[in-house]
C-alpha cells in the first residue's frame, strides 16, 4: 500500500525504536523523567520560549492552551476552517466552556482588520475576548504557510488589547522549512505554541506546548486534570527527541514529493488541483473523473493507494517519509490508468 491519508501514519524509524528502548526514564508527574525533561528543554529553546510541556497529542495541547488562557463564557477568535474549530470535536466549548468566534480567512490567513473588529467591547451583553488562535501550516487550506507578516500584524493587535495569541503549529516545522524561516521566527508572534511530533517529524506519539513559565506551570495542572500526567513517559519522549534532531531538514523531501504529485495528477484529465501546494498536502477535485470522492477513494484502495476523503468532490493526499518519490510516480501512473 502507498498510504497518502496523513503524515500521522508514519512508522517510527529504527533509530526511534532504539531510543525508546534505551531511554532513561523516571516519573514525569514528579518531573523526574530525564528524557522528557530534555525534550521539553530542547523544544523550548528551539521555539524561543521559557518553558515547554510534553503532551499526548496536538488536540490535547490546544485544549490545555484554551483551558489555561480562558475562563468559561469567554470567546476565542479563530479562522473559520481552523483545526481547533473543525476537527477537535467541539472541545473548546465542551471542556473550556468558551465560545468560538470564527472569521473567514484567505488560504487560512485572517485579515488583521477583521480580527481587530471582532474583539469584543467592554459590555455586559458580550463575552470577553480572551484568546486569538492562529494555525500554521493551515490544514484545511491545503498546508498553506501563513505569512509571518500576517501573524505579526495580528499579534500586535492582540498585544494592544492585552489578549494572548495561541499558535496551533501542528505542522509548524513544515512552515519553517517551506519558508526558509526558523520556527523561532514564527513562534515569536504567539504567546503560546503547540506543535506535533507525530506528523511530518515522524515520532509515534506526542506534541509539545510552549510558552512563558507561568503558563507552563498552570498548563501542567490542566494536563493532569485531563489525564495526561504520565509516568515513565521517556519511552515515548525519546523518539520525539530523535524527530527533532534528525527529521526537520528532510521535510523538504516531502514538500518536493507533494509538488511532483500535484504536477502529475494535474495533468490527468478530470482532475483539478485545488490548493497551491507549498508543503506536504495536495487537495484534489475529482468531480471531472466521473467519480465522487467516496468512490474515488475506494477505487484507489483497490489499486493499493490510500487517500482521505475531504468533501463530496475532493480528496486529500499527504506526503511523508514513508512515501518515496518512486511511490509517488507509481501512484500517478496508477491513477492515470484508472481515469484514462
Amino acid at each position: 500500500m502507498i498510504d497518502f491519508r496523513s503524515d500521522t501514519v508514519t512508522k517510527p524509524t529504527a533509530t526511534m525504536r532504539k531510543a525508546a528502548y534505551e531511554a532513561e526514564v523516571g516519573d514525569d508527574v514528579y518531573k523526574e523523567d530525564p528524557s522528557v525533561n530534555k525534550l521539553e528543554e530542547i523544544a523550548a529553546e528551539m521555539l524561543g520560549k521559557e518553558g515547554a510541556l510534553f503532551v499526548t497529542s496536538g488536540t490535547q495541547g490546544n485544549q490545555i492552551a484554551a483551558l489555561t488562557h480562558c475562563k468559561p463564557g469567554d470567546e476565542v477568535i479563530m479562522e473559520a476552517n481552523a483545526h481547533v474549530y473543525v476537527y477537535e470535536a467541539g472541545a473548546f466549548s465542551a471542556l473550556a466552556g468558551v465560545q468560538p468566534r470564527p472569521i473567514p480567512g484567505v488560504r487560512g490567513a485572517m485579515d488583521p482588520f477583521e480580527v481587530a473588529s471582532a474583539i469584543r467591547a467592554d459590555d455586559i451583553h458580550f463575552p470577553e475576548t480572551s484568546l486569538i488562535c492562529l494555525e500554521n501550516t493551515h490544514n484545511k487550506a491545503g498546508g498553506a504557510v501563513i505569512p509571518i507578516d500576517n501573524m505579526k500584524a495580528i499579534y500586535e493587535i492582540a498585544n494592544s488589547n492585552r489578549i494572548p495569541v495561541h499558535l496551533d503549529g501542528a505542522r509548524l516545522f513544515n512552515a519553517a522549512v517551506a519558508s526558509g524561516k526558523s520556527v523561532k521566527d514564527f513562534a515569536s508572534y504567539a504567546d503560546t505554541v503547540q506543535f506535533c511530533l507525530s506528523k511530518g517529524l515522524g515520532a509515534p506519539v506526542g506534541s509539545i506546548i510552549a510558552g512563558p513559565s507561568e503558563f507552563i506551570q498552570k498548563a501542567r495542572k490542566w494536563r493532569k486534570r485531563l489525564g495526561g500526567g504520565l509516568r515513565q513517559s521517556g519511552m515515548i519522549a525519546a523518539p520525539g527527541l530523535v524527530a527533532l534532531q534528525n527529521n526537520v531538514d528532510r521535510l523538504v523531501e516531502d514538500h518536493d514529493n507533494a509538488k511532483i504529485l500535484a504536477n502529475g495528477l494535474g495533468n490527468i484529465n478530470g482532475i483539478t488541483i485545488v490548493n497551491e501546494v507549498e508543503t506536504n498536502i495536495v487537495i484534489v477535485d475529482v468531480s471531472g473523473t466521473g467519480y465522487n470522492a467516496e468512490q474515488f477513494v475506494e477505487e484507489l484502495r483497490k489499486k493499493e493507494i490510500l487517500v482521505g476523503g475531504y468533501s463530496s468532490e475532493t480528496v486529500r493526499f499527504v506526503t511523508h517519509y514513508d512515501v518515496n518519490v518512486t511511490q509517488v510516480k507509481q501512484a500517478i501512473e496508477k491513477i492515470d490508468n484508472l481515469i484514462n
